[in-house]
């Protein structure tokens, strides 16, 4: 095995649990342990995951510097010493935590700035990145966490011999959400530097189709990367019972796992909740939540709530707050099925891989990338996307057929263990680099992972 050297820029989420955070961290983990020299930079903002953190202890386009270019001129030439006191990692996060609502309307105009890399207002932490990695780094292959952090690719490429990867994982989720005009502006520029990057990278089929065809990009440039997990912590303990559904040990459970936000579809999940809780078996149902709640879901979220309140359900179900690693270990061995009802078509679902390897199944729009992954994995059921009914009918059958259960529970979990770890991302990942970036000398690998 040819050991290389990858620089692998990560978008921090300020201070939030991301779950493409926690998925750059742990591929770059897993190429460390192999024996690659891997360096995992953050960008706007430190990185925080719920595992071992192996990021870089240094900020590259600095959030607050990136948002203060934008809107004045006179900070695009502050000193650099100035420059790398505001981009202290410290700083940043001390700033974050005292943010407020995102309109992401008005960042359309930074958007398209730091798509046009050198060109744009950020130019001057274009060349401090790339001078960073052109003089100290200097990896022959650099990945980017998204697309729309990778605007400094075409004058990387004229400074360093390195292949560059782009991973696509929400991308889309972030344009569409921008002025039209803004977005036409955000598409063209992405067009231009698909011309500069050598292979994008996506962990499903559908996605790697949507993308292709939303972003312009030549479809063969295109890579399947599967979505891995570190399974091992998450397997209940064998002396335990890791299912209690349809026991009297305590009452049918079901989970919620993601940011309390409209587009991760928990009033859906709270109105099917709610049915099901009229249903013949089910009427003890509880629910808990866990997810981390900005201040813009705020009001989005409480009154939700209180809508349980007013219904005489305060005792019926538990909000746990934004969970560590441990209480993501509590919450899954605490619950029966999971549901995650995305209002969006979502490009990962790495919640369902830590169910699915906790033992337990899931329920899940049939749309973006569930149904592939519970057609390749197992372990869930579908349902219509955005029909609170139709899910507290496949929540129903789940948590009242114990046999059914126990298939979806037991299929799904082997399938991830053996198909869906961290360690297999990293092997699959460095099989799509001997194709796109051979070692010096040695001839492309046409029989490596195909697009």
């Amino acid at each position: 095995m040819t050991l290389r050297k990858i620089a692998y820029l990560t978008s921090g989420a300020a201070g939030m649990f991301c779950g493409s955070c926690l998925n750059d961290n742990a591929v770059a983990r897993e190429l460390l342990a192999l024996g690659h020299d891997v360096q995992l930079v953050p960008l706007y903002t430190p990185i925080r995951t719920d595992d071992q953190d192996v990021s870089l202890d240094q900020v590259f386009f600095g959030g607050i510097n990136v948002y203060l270019q934008q809107q004045t001129s006179l900070f695009r030439w502050l000193p650099s010493w100035l420059d790398r006191w505001i981009d202290r990692p410290w700083i940043i996060d001390l700033a974050t935590r005292f943010g407020g609502k995102l309109d992401y309307q008005k960042l359309g105009g930074l958007a398209v700035s730091m798509l046009r890399g050198e060109q744009g207002f950020q130019s001057k932490e274009v060349h401090r990145l790339v001078d960073w990695l052109a003089g100290e780094a200097q990896p022959e292959i650099v990945i980017f966490s998204n697309i729309l952090t990778a605007g400094c690719v075409p004058e990387l490429k004229r400074r360093l011999p390195a292949k560059v990867l782009v991973l696509l994982q929400g991308d889309d989720i972030f344009l569409r959400e921008l002025k039209p005009a803004d977005l036409q502006q955000a598409l063209a520029e992405i067009r231009r530097l698909s011309d500069h990057v050598d292979g994008f990278l996506a962990h499903s089929r559908y996605y790697a189709d949507a993308m292709s065809e939303f972003l312009g990009i030549d479809r063969a440039k295109i890579y399947l990367l599967p979505l891995g997990v570190h399974g091992s912590d998450l397997v209940p303990d064998v002396t335990v019972d890791p299912t209690t559904a349809g026991t009297t040990s305590r009452p049918p459970t079901v989970g919620y796992l993601a940011r309390l936000a409209p587009e991760k579809g928990l009033h859906i999940l709270a109105e099917a909740w709610l049915r099901l809780r009229k249903m013949p078996g089910t009427e003890n149902a509880q629910l808990k939540i866990a997810g981390w709640m900005g201040a813009q879901n705020h009001d989005y979220a409480h009154s939700i709530f209180q809508q349980f309140d007013k219904v005489g359900l305060r005792d019926e179900y538990e909000y746990l707050g934004e969970v560590d690693r441990a209480g993501k270990l509590h919450l899954l061995r605490s619950i029966d099925v999971l549901s995650v009802p995305t209002t969006y078509q979502e490009p990962k679902g790495l919640f369902v891989l830590e169910a699915l390897a906790a033992g337990v199944p899931v329920v899940q729009p049939a749309h973006g990338a569930f149904p592939e992954m519970l057609t390749e994995l197992g372990g869930g059921l579908l349902h219509r996307p955005e029909d609170a009914h139709h899910l507290a009918e496949r929540l129903h059958e789940m948590l009242t057929n114990p046999e059914l259960h126990q298939q979806l529970r037991e299929r799904g979990q082997i399938a991830v263990l053996e198909r869906r770890t961290n360690r297999v991302a990293a092997e699959v990942l460095l099989e799509i680099l001997e194709r796109v970036a051979p070692p010096v000398g040695q001839a492309s690998c046409l029989s490596c992972t195909s697009p």
